[in-house]
């Protein structure tokens, strides 16, 4: 099932704005957020067009939360983050999807929610390449 107007569910243009898309997961896509203050951050997307968690079957969401835990793990030991916040919002865009920001001691605000879109960094292609194959090398 797909949404037309959903940038998870049709990627290119609409994807574009905010995200480049790494790879397919078992039951997601893992999708590197381009505002970039937070090195790593990172979108764990499902694969269909759902809205909450409890629209899915209990394997459906083991299997989703098995691919955020793979693309957390993958994180960690591309970036060494301290702490890997996740979030899970979709008033907007209404796609089941879990947002992991990477958050590092000393950098970073600590004890509040981290900023949706900081609009703060964003990098050049060959920095988004090289950090796409940090993460793909660490799945």
């Amino acid at each position: 099932m797909k949404d037309n107007n959903c940038a998870y569910c049709m990627g290119g243009e609409l994807l574009d704005k905010f995200g480049i898309k790494i790879c397919d997961l078992d039951v997601s896509q893992l999708i590197l957020f381009k505002e970039q203050s937070k090195p790593g951050r990172c979108i764990v997307a499902y694969k269909d067009h759902v809205s909450e968690i409890v629209d899915i079957s209990d394997e459906e969401r083991n299997r989703f939360m098995a691919d955020v835990t793979k693309a957390a793990r993958a994180l960690h030991k591309a970036f060494h983050p301290d702490k890997v916040n996740y979030g899970a919002y979709g008033d907007t865009g209404c796609h089941l999807h879990m947002h992991l920001v990477p958050k590092y001691q000393g950098q970073d605000e600590w004890g509040g929610v981290f900023q949706m879109n900081p609009d703060k960094k964003y990098l050049s292609q060959e920095e988004y390449a090289e950090m796409i194959e940090k993460i793909k090398a660490c799945l």
